[in-house]
């Protein structure tokens, strides 16, 4: 690393980016000093920096190219993605984000892949899979006389080995698992994740063909072909399978859909291979071993009042030139980090290298057109999208071609897609791309990448249950400047966090200051098919839609994706990862509050019954992660009425809190709390020594307990996370967690269930 300047300037930063950055990115200097940020965004800036001195021709010198890199870090106008910052300088040194594993056909493929996911996900990576080449379900396997058990149970095998590593030690890995719509499995991959809490490491989503939609338009059936023998097996009508898809987007948010032919057609290496899936939000299509590393600039930073620009009079406010030097800064940085990075298997690193894709994107989006007084949903909007990515994408392909005169094209340029157009020479295969940014944008202190914002106020927890007001900052100043600012205004805002309710607002206001959930779910997919249009890649993002939203809703948004040029599309209506269907019968009844056959032994709930003298149970011993553990359940009248937790051999520690567990259940057994709603609130809890138990793994020790009453007393129940509509909430902090860019996310703390 480059020694550090005394002069280099100190990030300003807010108390919320201080705690991001102390929880996932400082490292451990000397003895038992940690980073600070200076220290962080030097160490970032100087170790890729380094890599300029390979490059006789460069214009830089290292050091001055590590100022301009550290000023760009400090002033938060360009970060790169999260293993960048993490690992850049370190031993470690792995700096991409996204992978792309192929899974073969075979058992020895099928491991190899597991184990390369793994030492991926070590390293800081995400993965993703096509499941495609896999032959069916009840295949007969030729060289055992066996049957084959299909791409949903391997899936399952990948999601279980995932959940084990935790990417350099901070947090845990995430997936895309891809399956073709003609694969004969797919009705199953379709449901896989029906029922709450299956799958959680991994991002699904169906690959359609034009094929397909082509058949789904018409009403006719299409073929399923068993990728082994590469022979028609069945066929499907078409518009049913689409239907399906549909109906469980509506459901759960799963799967999502992404159109291969369209992605392989701006393929910019058709003669490597085919492109068979992407990494675990969509946004970044791979060839098999390959890799890419990302970053973002923040356009909220790029707002000027007042600017004026002769060459554009209807975009206005934005610092053209001071984009085009970002840019060109960050596409230099991308390249000199493939250069910095130390890959996981010698295959990806050759691929990589070949190729050098870089994906450069935005955030601060949102936060821009607050600025500019435009409105998200409206044909300004989009246009104005138009304008900046096509801008964004032009000077970038300026800077790649500036470095391929510098440095060379990438190798595999004299047989692309841009050699055959006669274009001129690249240095690398892509340059742009729309990639979450969920915890670069609240180091940014903007908004997450091209989405709009969540809410305008949030509440967040502080020290001591204390609750702190958190207000958009650009909101603020026009609560401000219209005269309606005050605490209580403050507070109204939050509870909502919106204002489209206050009619008493100024028009304006409220035609500007628009969040998700206010804005129709057509704008959303105009807004990212406008970003598409002029991206490389493709372009992370979220529709939004209202609990009320129809299946027919999510059929137009998935019909319109196909149309305007969408190489993916992910919806979720609000409420439905925890309003999971039920069952029909008896399970669905008691949902709806139609239990009119409780058992007597449940009384009101929050009436504590006394204990019997006598009472009968079982005792089951279970095996977890932090010992034996043997639990007592004692019932009365048929359901479980009490609980006893006990772990041999550990410390009191753990024994102190299997006893208080145990309390906790048995009160709430005793108070009328059904078991289902007991399971329901402890199944799922994670813990740091998960331990496999026959088809999945036990968590921890409320887990453990969750699993032996789920199967005691709801077998015949398909279980969900939360049966009553409720937000969900971040582990972490508590704060409500939001789905956007592919993820479900925490605004206030960073926390995302995709790594």
């Amino acid at each position: 690393m480059l020694p550090m300047p005394d002069d280099l300037p100190c990030p300003v930063l807010s108390a919320n980016t201080e705690v991001v950055l102390e929880k996932r990115y400082y490292r451990a200097l000397d003895g038992a000093q940690r980073e600070n940020a200076r220290d962080l965004f030097w160490r970032v800036a100087s170790s890729v920096a380094e890599e300029e001195a390979k490059y006789a021709q460069s214009p830089y010198s290292p050091l001055a190219l590590a100022r301009e890199f550290y000023e760009a870090l400090c002033g938060r106008l360009f970060l790169p993605n999260s293993p960048t910052l993490m690992n850049a300088g370190t031993n470690l040194g792995q700096l991409s984000a996204c992978f792309v594993l192929p899974v073969g056909d075979s058992i020895e493929e099928i491991f190899d892949a597991v184990k390369y996911a793994a030492m991926i996900h070590k390293s800081g990576g995400g993965t993703g899979f096509s499941f495609s080449r896999l032959r069916p379900k009840a295949s007969r396997v030729g060289s055992t006389g066996g049957v084959a058990s299909g791409p949903v149970s391997f899936l399952r095998i990948f999601n279980t080995a995932t959940e084990q590593i935790k990417q350099g030690g901070t947090r845990r890995g995430a997936n895309m698992g891809i399956l073709r719509i003609d694969h004969p499995d797919i009705l199953e991959f379709i449901a896989a994740k029906e029922k709450e809490g299956e799958f959680n490491n991994f991002n699904l989503s169906v690959g359609l063909t034009e094929q397909f939609m082509k058949a789904v338009e018409a009403g006719d059936e299409y073929p399923l072909i068993d990728p082994h023998k590469g022979q028609e097996c069945k066929r499907l009508r078409a518009r049913d399978v689409f239907d399906l898809l549909v109906k469980k987007a509506w459901q759960s948010g799963d799967p999502g859909i992404v159109f291969l032919d369209r992605i392989n057609r701006d393929n910019p290496t058709p003669d490597q291979g085919e492109i068979e899936s992407t990494n675990p939000c969509g946004e970044q299509p791979l060839l098999p071993y390959e890799a890419c590393n990302l970053g973002s600039i923040n356009l909220a930073l790029l707002y000027v009042p007042g600017h004026n620009d002769d060459r554009d009079p209807a975009a206005q406010g934005i610092d053209w030139d001071k984009l085009s030097s970002t840019v060109a800064l960050a596409v230099r940085f991308l390249d000199n980090v493939i250069d910095a990075s130390r890959f996981p298997l010698p295959q990806i690193e050759e691929t990589v290298r070949r190729n050098r894709k870089i994906g450069l994107g935005v955030m601060g989006w949102a936060d821009l057109l607050f600025q500019l007084g435009i409105a998200y949903d409206s044909e300004e909007g989009v246009s104005l999208a138009e304008r900046v990515m096509e801008f964004i994408t032009v000077q970038g392909h300026k800077a790649s071609r500036q470095l391929a005169t510098e440095r060379g094209a990438f190798p595999a340029f004299a047989t692309s897609a841009y050699a055959a157009r006669g274009e001129a020479p690249l240095r690398n295969a892509t340059v742009t791309t729309i990639a979450p940014t969920g915890t670069l944008s609240i180091i940014g202190s903007c908004s997450s990448g091209v989405e709009p914002v969540f809410a305008l106020c949030f509440t967040r927890n502080v020290l001591d249950g204390a609750r702190l007001v958190e207000v958009n900052p650009i909101f603020e100043q026009a609560l401000l400047e219209s005269g309606y600012d005050s605490p209580s205004m403050r507070d109204a805002v939050a509870a909502k966090g919106s204002i489209q309710h206050m009619d008493f607002l100024p028009e304006s206001l409220r035609e500007v200051f628009v969040t998700a959930m206010d804005i129709d779910p057509v704008w959303h997919l105009r807004m990212q098919a406008a970003f598409q249009r002029y991206t490389d890649n493709a372009v992370s993002k979220t529709v939004n839609l209202p609990h009320s939203a129809t299946e027919a809703d999510i059929y137009d948004i998935y019909w319109m994706a196909y149309e305007e040029g969408c190489k993916g599309v992910t919806v979720y209506r609000d409420g439905c990862k925890s309003m999971q269907v039920l069952a029909t019968g008896e399970a669905q009844q008691r949902q709806d509050g139609a239990d009119a056959e409780a058992t007597p032994a449940i009384s009101p709930v929050g009436v504590v019954r006394a204990r019997p003298d006598i009472v009968q149970g079982f005792t089951q011993k279970v095996a977890t992660g932090l010992g034996m553990m043997y639990l007592t359940v004692n019932e009365v009248d048929g359901q479980p009425f009490e609980v006893f937790a006990t772990i041999g051999k550990s410390g009191r520690s753990i024994t102190a809190k299997a006893e208080a567990i145990g309390r906790l259940v048995s009160l709430a057994l005793r108070s009328g709390i059904h078991v289902r709603d007991v399971v329901n609130q402890i199944k799922g809890i994670g813990g740091e020594h998960p331990i496999f138990k026959e088809k999945g793994l036990l968590l921890s020790i409320p887990d453990a307990i969750a699993w032996v009453l789920e199967r005691r007393y709801l077998a015949n129940e398909k279980m969900s996370v939360e049966q009553d509509f409720e937000k969900q909430c971040c582990p972490e902090c508590g704060e409500e967690l939001v789905f956007q860019e592919g993820c479900l996310i925490c605004p206030a703390c960073a926390f995302s269930r995709c790594g």
